[in-house]
């Protein structure tokens, strides 16, 4: 039912589908909710709303699909909040909310998703902040939180995220610095801070990201200079420093 822009409900009888896997929304401009009996798609695992520029709020009963494991919520222009009901889904492994411009926060209960391991936040330009529960979410290999120009500031649960292999805060203009936390995760592969425009400095505890193999300062304008422990990323393949005018010399031992 793709791209049916002229579609604003669906039916209740749509719960009689008790073999539906994947019900893909994407490009309903006018949709404005989903039915209360969705929670009966017993066999549901995707969940395609993507461009569903009118949907507002997803029910409470959506935390009663049990078998979920991806929803795609991507330019909800309209969305302004996830049910708290979300953290029930215990099969839950990709979570898209990318261009959701009105969203603001997560709901807390975001943290019981054990099973999550993509959680898409990018362009969500009035998220203003995570809560501390996202650092339970114990799965979770990548994070993406580009263009994200109202987040001022990261949890120091952040460091709790033991399996993150993947942090993406390219262009976050309004986060000045990074937690000392930032340090414990044991995981990270490639972490972008491309015109990261406000940071002014690395936290020492940088050096730590023992697993670390692609780091990205393009562009961060603000930034002074380099913490002499970036000379500890014994596993650091590639190093971008471009554009960083403030910085005027390397550690001694960045080699």
């Amino acid at each position: 039912m793709s791209i049916c822009s002229s579609l604003q409900a669906l039916p209740t009888s749509i719960s009689k589908l008790s073999a539906l896997q994947n019900l893909y929304l994407w490009g309903c401009w006018n949709l404005q909710a989903l039915p209360t009996s969705i929670d009966q798609l017993s066999a549901l695992q995707k969940l395609d709303l993507l461009s569903c520029s009118s949907l507002q709020a997803l029910l409470t009963s959506i935390g009663q699909l049990n078998a979920l494991q991806k929803l795609d919520l991507s330019s909800c222009l309209s969305l302004q909040a996830l049910p708290t009901s979300i953290g029930q889904l215990s099969a839950f492994q990709n979570l898209h909310l990318s261009n959701c411009s009105s969203l603001q926060a997560l709901p807390t209960s975001i943290g019981q998703l054990n099973a999550l391991e993509n959680l898409d936040l990018s362009s969500c330009l009035n998220l203003q902040e995570l809560l501390t529960s996202i650092g339970e979410l114990n799965a979770l290999q990548n994070l993406e939180l580009s263009s994200c120009s109202s987040l001022q500031a990261l949890p120091t649960s952040i460091g709790q995220l033991s399996a993150l292999r993947n942090f993406d805060l390219h262009n976050c203009s309004s986060l000045q610095a990074l937690p000392t936390s930032i340090g414990q995760l044991s995981a990270l592969r490639n972490f972008d801070l491309h015109n990261f425009s406000s940071l002014q400095a690395l936290p020492t505890s940088i050096g730590q990201l023992s697993a670390l193999q692609n780091l990205d300062l393009i562009d961060c304008s603000s930034l002074q200079e380099l913490p002499t422990s970036i000379g500890q990323l014994s596993a650091l393949q590639n190093f971008h420093l471009l554009k960083c005018s403030k910085v005027q010399k390397l550690p001694m031992y960045i080699g």
